[in-house]
């Protein structure tokens, strides 16, 4: 039995920080990180049948050309990401009433919609992004054991590259769900790896007014190659969400349109335009799954 202690239910018996009970969603999941997004999505929907928010994380389920959907907003980072997918899972798989595990595991679709600026020149701005592999440079998911889940190789390669500092914790590196890379997957669709950082000024390289422990990071992760794989961008979400998801037995993508390139200092046009083109996109292909 898991201790209330460990799994904390609000007093009308939904889960503590998403305020959901098992009922509010569907298997078909997609994540932004604006609470803001959420409606950006679910505008489309034929009809919403569900909708509630506690703190940043706000939740909307409804139907989209017949196919039930979820859209929630994680907040941002890796440990907003470690609240949303335990609590996921625990609404699916394990008995709140009981608090026992069931017996037969439900595996939920996620996917995650963001927006990130390119590593790359040769990825222009406006374009999507694929994010075939999650690199973890934020630590969390190394509270978990991970072994079984990982990449070790592209996880030497890169600290062999980049001279990375123990001290800092190993990077981890997990693969995206095959089976959502199949059914979203398209010519428009640029892939690689994405780095998750566990935060957005000295994580990612930035200098206000603290030095950082390496100012030649970023450098290195642009040169960064392991087969066809190159670092595609940068942001906070997506290799937690690819580790705890493969742990859990869930399926899970991350895509993002392409607002800014870090490579040639290029920024959207129109960098709304971009983001409803990849939602519009995303939907479509759930719907005809």
């Amino acid at each position: 039995m898991i201790q209330s202690s460990e799994l904390i239910l609000n007093p009308d018996g939904s889960v503590y920080h998403l305020n959901l009970k098992p009922e509010h969603i569907a298997h078909d999941i997609i994540f932004v990180g604006d609470q803001n997004r959420v409606e950006k999505i679910t505008q489309f929907f034929d009809s919403i049948e569900f909708s509630t928010q506690k703190r940043e994380f706000k939740t909307q389920t409804g139907v989209f050309k017949g196919k039930r959907i979820t859209v929630m907003s994680t907040g941002i980072g890796p440990d907003n990401i470690d609240i949303v997918i335990n609590e996921l899972d625990a609404l699916v798989n394990i008995d709140l009433k009981t608090r026992q595990p069931k017996q037969q595991l439900t595996s939920l679709n996620i996917i995650r919609i963001g927006t990130s600026g390119s590593l790359q020149a040769d990825i222009p701005v406006d374009s999507f992004v694929m994010s075939k592999f999650g690199l973890g440079l934020d630590n969390m998911l190394r509270s978990y054991l991970i072994d079984e889940v990982s990449n070790l190789e592209i996880e030497d390669a890169f600290v062999k590259h980049t001279n990375w500092d123990a001290r800092k914790g190993k990077p981890y590196v997990i693969a995206c769900s095959e089976k959502l890379e199949k059914i979203i997957e398209s010519d428009k669709m640029h892939k690689g790896i994405t780095a998750t950082a566990g935060g957005f000024y000295g994580p990612q390289g930035r200098v206000l007014r603290l030095n950082i422990q390496d100012e030649a990071l970023n450098a290195k992760m642009d040169d960064f190659e392991f087969g066809d794989n190159q670092i595609t961008n940068l942001e906070m979400e997506t290799a937690a969400i690819y580790g705890l998801s493969a742990l859990l037995g869930h399926n899970a993508l991350s895509l993002n349109a392409i607002i800014a390139n870090r490579a040639s200092g290029n920024f959207s046009e129109d960098p709304y335009k971009a983001v409803d083109e990849l939602i519009a996109y995303t939907l479509d292909k759930l719907a005809n799954q």
